[in-house]
């Protein structure tokens, strides 16, 4: 049963899609959506020339994008959740532990501080996401420890000083023009997703997941704790900084495509392990595949709820904090 989950995941996430497709201000009926699908990949007739065009511009242009932002960016953050929670063995861990997350924030505050060019702002976020990590790493290496205890405790300075960085930056940006911008960046969202940026960051990502997937094994076994992984062969040091490395990476992307937008990396693990179970190798697809979904779905009550479009972030948050209360409650009955 449990490895009948991933199909089924997979089939909702299709499903999730192409209703995501349909909704919208212009809603474009189902039957459409597949004729012009067969136009498009098959060559067939049967959309009249203007009814092509309409439709290229509303779903290629406008919704396909968007669309793969919130899959991408929800596969991502619930991959690297996971994969933090099994390093780290502690349920309560997500991906910003090490800090990349106030990293990519001041980091993408400052780009737009310096620069008008968004190639400047996605450069400058992924760079301090992954200066943040360092910054954490190098604390754990400075006392000489290799222990998680020292490695979170360095994620919390380093998140703590760049948060404060971001404070710094935002006192001194243009309150006219700057501000809004980064606050509003801040909150998360996904509608200034475009094809280009997919494009560009969609690679690295999928790499990254794809090879986070592939040390589901690993991560089983450094979930028994590092005397036992290390007794059973595994290299405790090369599989942390790796995953640590693929992780941040996926994690600064997402700020690069939607900005902050939290919750997802921590709440979708304890969903898929009762659905799916403990075993990373059949956890992580199913948080990528959940993640994916969740986010989808979340992103289309974001823009449909009201005639204003909602913040991505502030709902993941608002459907998180209630979610986080009742993980602090399986939390003190033990966590396997």
């Amino acid at each position: 049963m449990k490895r009948l989950s991933l199909p089924l995941l997979a089939a909702l996430l299709v499903a999730a899609v192409l209703v995501s497709l349909c909704l919208g201000k212009y809603r474009v009926p189902l039957d459409d959506i597949l004729a012009f699908a067969g136009w498009k990949f098959f060559g067939l007739s049967g959309l009249d020339e203007e009814s092509r065009g309409l439709l290229t511009n509303v779903l290629l242009d406008i919704r396909l994008p968007r669309i793969l932002a919130a899959l991408l960016i929800g596969a991502a953050l619930a991959v690297s959740g996971t994969a933090f929670q099994a390093l780290f063995i502690n349920p309560l861990v997500s991906p910003g532990i090490l800090g990349v997350l106030a990293g990519a924030s001041f980091g993408a505050a400052l780009g737009m501080m310096l620069a008008n060019s968004w190639l400047v702002v996605q450069c400058s976020t992924l760079a301090f996401g992954f200066a943040a990590v360092g910054v954490a790493v190098g604390i754990a290496r400075l006392f000489r420890s290799h222990s998680i205890i020292m490695l979170v405790l360095g994620g919390i300075i380093s998140g703590a000083f760049f948060t404060a960085l971001l404070s710094i930056a935002k006192y001194a940006a243009d309150p006219t023009n700057q501000l809004p911008a980064i606050v509003y960046w801040l909150m998360g969202n996904l509608a200034a997703a475009d094809r280009p940026t997919i494009l560009t960051v969609s690679v690295p990502m999928l790499l990254g997941i794809v090879l986070l997937l592939c040390h589901g094994g690993r991560l089983n076994v450094m979930s028994m704790g590092e005397e036992e992984a290390s007794a059973l062969g595994i290299n405790v040091k090369q599989v942390r900084m790796t995953v640590i490395f693929l992780a941040t990476m996926v994690s600064a992307l997402t700020v690069v495509i939607g900005g902050i937008i939290g919750w997802v990396g921590l709440i979708i693990p304890h969903i898929c392990r009762m659905l799916v179970g403990p075993d990373n190798r059949l956890l992580l697809p199913a948080a990528a595949l959940l993640g994916a979904t969740y986010l989808l779905v979340v992103d289309n009550v974001c823009r449909l709820l009201f005639t204003f479009e909602i913040p991505t972030g502030i709902v993941t948050s608002l459907i998180g904090i209630p979610f986080f209360v009742l993980v602090l409650n399986n939390v003190r009955r033990g966590w396997r």
